[in-house]
């Protein structure tokens, strides 16, 4: 019997019907193992605290050629719901448009992978492997989502030669972008501590305001760098600054600060980490105060230096788009993070305007685009 394609948009709708808020799975990656499975692929669970996750392959384990696929079904909560102008879970269809929660980020990119790798086995099937690695926790915490998949492949004997990720990437047109790296993301929490005192005698205290308002200005105002070849210069954007404090006759204690870094590959969360340090300990000089220091490194800069594996996704977006994408590193951090340590990872996927928004949407026309997009890239791979 002719196989029959399988509709990206009407998976994607599906995927969006199931409301699979990290850490729930909702039914979500029971519906693609039953899709991948039913087309001949070996699936496997593999859940690890409380997280979902699921690994499929078609063809040989062990293959010289492995194309490998990592995305994730899991989504942010929906905000205020009252505020959505459609069911947040309903997948409705208006205007050419689909909306939902997930839509944009990523459940369209995993349906339309999915879709084109089912079509891929069936019609043609390949000298070599079809990977795709989906987790329910990227939107999380992400140390047992993908990093379980990839520890669990380890374990197993798996591998993926290289590896495409389908986070939209695009700003503002289908094609216009695709992503070879990312910045590196660093959270620090920076308390400072005097002593706490009556405001009418401030001689009796020692006030930790003054001190963090210099402190975070010297942060802020520092130039990181000018940039590297493959990144814009890296960012520090303060955050937080709060005392609890509810008098007006009171000299707080305690004053506390959050900041993120986004970085470039001129640093690494240890290099920074010792650059915070540092100014923490100047002001701590300078105004008698003392200064504590957490740093949570959600990853480090990363990129694909440009060749074989990225022109063929370009070729590809070109073929299908018209339009040359940017190589780029820009945005916030994935689970290429992770990847990246096991093989050369690009991403390429939808236009990421409404990602995590209420009333989130994607284009009909864009799913179905971005599933000949992914099917020319297998086809091309395999040649």
């Amino acid at each position: 019997m002719p196989h029959s394609p399988v509709d990206p948009a009407d998976l994607t709708a599906a995927l969006i019907r199931c409301p699979s808020v990290t850490p729930e799975e909702a039914g979500a990656l029971v519906l693609l193992e039953g899709l991948l499975s039913g087309a001949g692929f070996e699936c496997w669970r593999v859940d690890r605290a409380g997280i979902s996750n699921l690994y499929a392959r078609w063809g040989a384990k062990g293959a010289a050629r492995s194309f490998g696929f990592n995305g994730h079904t899991d989504v942010v909560p929906l905000g205020d719901e009252a505020a959505w102008s459609v069911a947040p879970f309903g997948a409705e269809v208006r205007d050419g448009m689909m909306w939902g929660r997930g839509a944009t980020d990523m459940k369209s990119g995993v349906a339309a992978f999915a879709a084109a790798a089912v079509d891929f086995v069936q019609q043609t099937p390949p000298e070599g492997a079809v990977i795709l690695a989906i987790t329910g926790d990227e939107e999380g915490d992400a140390l047992d989502g993908t990093v379980a998949l990839l520890d669990w492949m380890q374990a197993n004997g798996e591998a993926m030669s290289v590896c495409l990720v389908g986070e939209p990437t695009c700003p503002d047109e289908m094609g216009e972008m695709i992503k070879i790296g990312r910045r590196g993301s660093l959270n620090a929490w920076l308390t400072i501590t005097g002593v706490q005192g009556h405001s009418a005698y401030p001689h009796r205290a020692v006030n930790p305001l003054p001190a963090m308002a210099r402190l975070v200005d010297r942060l802020s105002s520092h130039t990181l760098d000018e940039g590297t070849d493959h990144f814009d210069p890296s960012t520090l954007a303060v955050v937080t600054i709060d005392t609890d404090n509810p008098a007006t006759n009171v000299i707080p204690a305690n004053c506390r600060a959050t900041v993120n870094i986004r970085y470039n590959d001129a640093h690494t969360g240890d290099s920074l980490t010792a650059w915070l340090q540092e100014q923490i300990d100047v002001i701590c000089s300078e105004m008698s105060v003392t200064g504590t220091l957490t740093v949570k490194n959600s990853g480090e800069s990363f990129v694909t230096p440009p060749g074989a594996f990225s022109d063929m996704v370009v070729r590809a977006v070109e073929a299908e788009t018209g339009l040359t994408p940017v190589l780029s590193t820009s945005g916030g951090t994935s689970d290429a993070r992770f990847v990246k340590d096991h093989c050369p990872v690009v991403e390429c996927g939808l236009v990421g305007k409404t990602m995590h928004q209420v009333d989130e949407r994607v284009s009909v026309d864009h799913i179905h685009q971005l599933k000949a997009i992914y099917s020319r890239i297998l086809h091309d791979y395999f040649a």
